[in-house]
């Protein structure tokens, strides 16, 4: 029986040092559009030494709304910005925000998935641990969208 207790002291503390370190760094205070955009230009040089500059990207510039997916505790929707036919920008238009849990939860997770979906230029990203329901809405939400900026 003493085992139990002293394993689960250690779960304990160890979850308390994760949470802590987790934490400490975060000054994130509410779910914000991710700015920041992931552009690139290649210049490239033809035969005749002329030399021109071209974007490569997968989607048609603009502004796409994704459909309204439900997030457990609230509906979840999302709007991009494609922009030299890269992810630049994802807007929330609605996301739980119900007092409490939810709100604490979504403030740390929203702008993780966001970051991880500009870098990956998709809407394949990692769940965030607890926040499984957002994660999911916001990856449905998100897939709409990018489907609708297709090239």
């Amino acid at each position: 029986m003493k085992k139990y207790y002293i394993g689960g002291a250690i779960v304990i503390i160890i979850g308390i040092f994760i949470y802590l370190f987790s934490t400490r760094n975060s000054t994130t205070p509410s779910p914000t559009p991710v700015t920041t955009a992931t552009t690139t230009e290649t210049g490239m040089t033809d035969n005749s030494g002329s030399s021109t500059t071209t974007t490569s990207g997968q989607y048609t510039d603009g502004t796409y709304t994704g459909d309204v997916a439900d997030a457990t505790y609230g509906n979840l929707q999302v709007a991009v910005v494609i922009s030299d036919g890269k992810l630049a920008q994802i807007n929330l238009l609605q996301y739980p925000d119900a007092p409490g849990h939810t709100t604490q939860v979504n403030q740390s997770a929203l702008p993780i998935l966001q970051q991880e979906a500009i870098v990956a230029q998709s809407a394949n990203v990692n769940i965030v641990s607890g926040a499984t329901q957002t994660s999911q809405a916001f990856q449905e939400s998100l897939g709409v969208a990018l489907t609708a900026a297709k090239a």
